[in-house]
């Protein structure tokens, strides 16, 4: 095991046992990610949901099912740490508001990303699902909704960050009202992943 290997294990032990918002984490603190030093792949998503929480196995649900559709891979290569990291922007399922799960705890990426992403050196390829996630990834460089963030995909996979909507299937509309997404964009995506993975 490599030096980068042992102080990415050690920092998802503690990530993991991370009690941070406790107080505020109406089901209690369950952090679920998963990451290696050989990832190739970063997936950066909101948050977990219930059935996640529930599971410990992150984008176990219909979410997920939908996710790895548009990706064009199975769940063995999806849950293969050693390709794919999953770091969302909070680790625990944050609650349910009246609309839909509540947003990532806004403690949780800034604790723990700038420790974690630095040692994942092997990723070609980020994704950024999710208004949530594309406000971390992209910063600046992001649109002033969704849509307009996503119509500027081509630049920013020139940067290496994939920007995707989240594949809730609450979420069907958006898809609907831009047809492209699919016509252009999951085609691209699906031959990056290949050539990564």
């Amino acid at each position: 095991m490599t030096k980068r290997s042992e102080s990415l294990n050690a920092l998802l032990t503690e990530i993991r046992a991370c009690q941070l918002c406790a107080a505020q984490l109406q089901d209690g603190p369950r952090p679920v990610l998963q990451a290696s030093a050989s990832s190739r792949l970063l997936i950066v998503s909101q948050a977990p949901g219930r059935k996640v929480h529930i599971t410990g196995i992150p984008f176990n649900d219909v979410s997920g099912d939908r996710l790895r559709h548009w990706l064009g891979v199975d769940r063995e290569t999806f849950y293969d740490a050693e390709r794919i990291a999953i770091v969302p922007m909070g680790f625990c399922f944050p609650g349910s508001g009246r609309n839909g799960d509540l947003p990532p705890r806004p403690e949780c990426a800034p604790t723990w990303h700038p420790r974690l992403l630095p040692l994942l050196t092997h990723v070609q390829l980020t994704l950024a699902i999710g208004q949530y996630a594309q406000a971390g990834v992209l910063g600046e460089q992001r649109g002033g909704s969704l849509t307009e963030t996503m119509q500027s995909w081509r630049e920013h996979l020139a940067r290496g960050v994939l920007p995707l909507p989240h594949p809730s299937p609450r979420n069907q509309a958006w898809p609907k009202r831009n047809p492209w997404f699919e016509a252009e964009l999951l085609p691209v995506l699906r031959e990056r992943v290949k050539q990564v993975l």
